[in-house]
C-alpha cells in the first residue's frame, strides 16, 4: 500500500468506523464518507505526525479498546449510582501513577482513556514524564486504583506502541 497516499491506514479504518457508529446508520453514502473522511484527514494531517505510529500488536489494541469501552459503561452507571443515591459523602482524592510507559503517543493515550472513564481525570503530567496525577471522584484505596490503572489501561499500550 502506497504510503503517500494512505500514511496511516489503521487510522483510515478507525476513523471510518468511528464515523459509521457516530451517524448510527450502516448505508452505502454512510460507509463511503466515513472511508473519504478517513482517507483525508490523515493525509491533510500528515506534517503533524513526526513519525510513523507502530502497531506491534493490533489483537492486543482490540483486546484494549474492548476493555476501555467496557470500562467507560460501567463506570457511568457507578457515576449515576453515587449521584442518585443521595449526599452521602464521596471519598475524592489525587493518586499519583508511575509511569512505565516511555512513548509520547502511549502517555498521551494513557492520560486520555482515564480522562474518558467516567470518575476519573488525568491531571497533570510530570516535567520528567515518569509520572502521572490522577483524580478520582470516588475511591476506598488509592493503590487499587494506580494497580487497576496499570493492570488495565498502561500494560495494553506498552505491548501495543513500546518494543
Amino acid at each position: 500500500m502506497n504510503r503517500r497516499l494512505f500514511p496511516h491506514p489503521w487510522l483510515t479504518i478507525t476513523l471510518a468506523l468511528v464515523w459509521v457508529l457516530l451517524v448510527n446508520a450502516l448505508n452505502p453514502g454512510t460507509v463511503i464518507l466515513g472511508l473519504l473522511l478517513g482517507w483525508a484527514i490523515p493525509l491533510f494531517t500528515l506534517r503533524f505526525w513526526p513519525e510513523p505510529v507502530p502497531v506491534r500488536r493490533p489483537l492486543t489494541l482490540l483486546r484494549f479498546l474492548a476493555v476501555v469501552l467496557t470500562d467507560i459503561l460501567i463506570a457511568n452507571f457507578i457515576v449515576a449510582t453515587l449521584i442518585l443515591r443521595g449526599p452521602k459523602p464521596l471519598k475524592p482524592a489525587f493518586v499519583r501513577l508511575p509511569l512505565d510507559l516511555k512513548s509520547e503517543l502511549a502517555i498521551s493515550l494513557l492520560a486520555n482513556t482515564i480522562c474518558l472513564t467516567p470518575g476519573t481525570v488525568s491531571a497533570e503530567l510530570s516535567p520528567a514524564h515518569d509520572h502521572l496525577l490522577v483524580h478520582s471522584l470516588n475511591t476506598d484505596d488509592p493503590d487499587a486504583l494506580v494497580r487497576t490503572i496499570k493492570q488495565r489501561y498502561e500494560a495494553p499500550l506498552k505491548e501495543v506502541f513500546e518494543p
